[in-house]
């Protein structure tokens, strides 16, 4: 495959960017869509250029460092994350814009790399459970109602990414912080921090300047993990129900 690629370049957070054209030749469609960057990267390098930065970790679609949007779609057009989409979605002779995730929240650091630390600052919120010092307790012990335990599992599988902010026209992070908020809010180990938690996190995400909801739907779509968009709803019903209870 023969491909255009118009990538965005940016020095640093406080540089101006624009987007760079490059083509690349000999791509495979098994190849995927980092694959195919580090393909350009070593052209890049083997000319002296400046490669083009660009988050990743594991790049097996588990750990939510790879944050791209591509032809303006946050991951590209499959329901997959970066590192899982292959070039077989694309078309040989295709254009491909990248860029990195927009996002006031989300500050550019180099390229395609921003900075989503905002994320942390919200886990760091509440986004954990008390627990006492000692052997493990037995796993029977608290017994956890399956409807409950189905629901924590589907939250959980959040993976802190990022695509909901760069999907949402607002820029709004209340899917990713609804995720962490309602799969510990609903097993026991999470209770004691029940009404804590909600509050803290989301007057934490405030804090960080993400944008507002709006139930656009945007961010369900474009997440990789399925998180659904009625995690919002449930959030928000914790945090009527919080805030009544802590103002008496």
């Amino acid at each position: 495959m023969r491909l255009t690629l118009r990538v965005w370049r940016q020095q640093r957070a406080d540089a101006p960017g624009a987007m760079a054209v490059y083509d690349v030749d000999g791509i495979s469609p098994d190849m995927s869509f980092l694959e195919m960057l580090d393909t350009l990267n070593e052209e890049l390098i083997l000319r002296g250029d400046d490669p083009v930065a660009f988050d990743h970790d594991c790049r097996e679609g588990i750990c939510g460092a790879c944050s791209l949007v591509i032809n303006g779609d946050a991951h590209g057009p499959e329901r997959t994350t970066s590192c899982q989409l292959h070039m077989r979605s694309f078309a040989d002779g295709d254009t491909i814009d990248v860029e990195p995730w927009r996002a006031a929240a989300f500050p550019v650091v180099k390229d395609l790399v921003v900075d989503r630390s905002a994320f942390d600052r919200i886990i760091q919120a509440g986004g954990y459970v008390s627990v006492p010092t000692g052997s493990a307790p037995e796993a029977h012990a608290t017994p956890v109602p399956k409807a409950d335990a189905d629901f924590a599992f589907e939250h959980a599988e959040c993976i802190g990414c990022g695509a909901c902010v760069a999907a949402c026209p607002n820029g709004s992070a209340m899917l990713f912080t609804s995720a962490k908020i309602n799969h510990l809010g609903v097993l026991p180990q999470g209770a004691p921090e029940r009404e804590s938690r909600v509050l803290d996190m989301v007057a934490a995400m405030d804090e960080e300047g993400f944008g507002g909801c709006t139930l656009t739907g945007e961010c369900a779509t474009a997440c990789p993990k399925g998180i659904p968009l009625p995690s919002i709803s449930a959030m928000n019903k914790e945090w009527l129900r919080a805030n009544r209870r802590t103002r008496g």
